[in-house]
């Protein structure tokens, strides 16, 4: 220690400690046990001046008054104390280096002090535009998610006179089953009440050849042999409202602050597929290649909007009748899905284009150019990447490729 503090081993201030503390541009104090000055360099000084400049011979040991008593119990304890120190007269920003320490019974400390306003004014000033940084960041994340919710909206709005027609057709037979049923329940009621009058007559046995008559009058034989269908075919429609419904829900659901969840990417496609059908049934037959795949951690309803982008495009590609393909398989530690289609391909010189935003070969009114772009950014947040292969009048070939598990980086702490 007494080397530290530049004593010599009767516990003086060495000459050679003296005359390296004159010679610092730090402002340098040496002081007693007490915490009184014993001695300061003109550095110190200078400093004294700056900060008292109303003084003709500012005295030095002001300066230690910056010191809180908090930092030379540390010192006391640690050895040393570094602090910055705002003062409020000039404005200035001092680091405050306090060093302590003993040795046989003595004890000496010194204070080291330097002027950091210019360098505290530039953290202040980066902290400043780091802040406009994250705020700009912020507002930015914001505006993208507001924009994929729109173009997601604005998928479903392309869609929802198929999506309506997807939902009233089997609301169509499950209101026609009704009808026929209640058609059927004012029979059976009425030859109930024929039953019912026979047994409370005098004779029941002689109404049988009246009830009989009644029996095929309202051809209940017909009836009962029909009902069973008549419910199988309503409860079929309604479950098919239920689950485009359900697509639907998960489709628009808005995933933001969520975590990634393993999910299933099998019945994330079948149901987007379901969901954009009613534009697909009528020009393209899809024949479908599933291998098993393990889930895979994402935002599924963000990746089922990728799906349903390219499936419509595939769609769109097909002019009058065509095929889609679909399939799915795994790669290491990656599971990929493809959409094919046979349709009128990407020329060569525009394929390296069609993930720009706004870029649409389509026609007016027909696309709005984001839907590949906001694909490839989904994929691309999941760590993923979108594979294309095409040739002018043999179709394309889209290849979504995603990790099973996320890297731990991109993933959120538990709070």
């Amino acid at each position: 220690m007494n080397e530290i503090l530049g004593m010599d081993n009767d516990g003086i201030w060495s000459e050679d400690m003296l005359w390296a503390v004159a010679m610092s541009d730090l402002a340098v104090f040496l002081l007693d046990s007490q915490g009184q000055m014993l001695h300061s360099n003109d550095a110190a000084r200078v400093l004294a001046m700056r900060l008292h400049p109303d003084d003709v011979r500012p005295d030095p040991a002001q300066l230690l008054d910056y010191i809180p008593e908090q930092g030379w119990q540390i010192a006391m304890r640690d050895g040393r104390w570094i602090g910055e120190v705002p003062t409020r007269q000039t404005g200035l920003v001092l680091e405050v280096k306090a060093f302590a320490g003993g040795d046989r019974g003595l004890c000496r400390r010194f204070v080291v002090m330097t002027d950091i306003s210019v360098r505290s004014a530039r953290e202040g000033e980066l902290r400043r535009r780091h802040d406009e940084l994250q705020s700009t960041y912020d507002r930015l994340a914001s505006a993208q998610e507001q924009l994929l919710q729109s173009e997601k909206m604005a998928s479903i709005g392309q869609l929802a006179a198929g999506v309506a027609h997807e939902i009233n057709n089997p609301i169509g037979y499950v209101h026609s089953n009704l009808g026929t049923l209640q058609e059927y329940v004012g029979a059976l009621l009425a030859l109930l009440d024929g039953y019912h009058t026979a047994l409370q007559s005098d004779d029941p046995a002689a109404s049988r050849p009246l009830l009989r008559r009644l029996r095929d009058r309202l051809d209940v034989d017909f009836i009962v042999g029909d009902v069973p269908k008549l419910l199988e075919e309503s409860r079929e429609g309604i479950e098919r409202v239920t689950k485009i419904v359900q697509d639907l829900k998960e489709f628009s659901h808005v995933e933001r602050d969520e975590p990634m969840r393993s999910s299933d990417l099998r019945k994330g496609l079948e149901s987007t597929l379901n969901i954009v059908w009613n534009d697909l049934k009528y020009k393209a037959k899809v024949e479908k290649h599933y291998d098993e795949v393990p889930l895979v951690e994402c935002h599924l309803s963000e990746i089922n909007q990728v799906f349903m982008n390219l499936l419509i495009n595939a769609g769109q590609a097909i002019a009058e009748r065509g095929l889609i393909t679909l399939a799915m398989g795994t790669e290491g530690d990656e599971v990929w899905v493809s959409v094919g289609d046979d349709g009128v391909g990407i020329p060569e010189d525009v394929q390296a284009r069609i993930f720009d935003p706004f870029y649409t070969t389509k026609p007016i009114g027909h696309g709005t150019g984001l839907g590949l772009a906001i694909a490839y950014r989904i994929v691309a947040k999941h760590h993923g990447r979108i594979d294309v292969t095409s040739r002018p009048g043999a179709g394309s070939t889209f290849r979504v490729v995603l990790p099973i598990a996320q890297p731990a980086l991109s993933r959120p702490r538990a709070k």
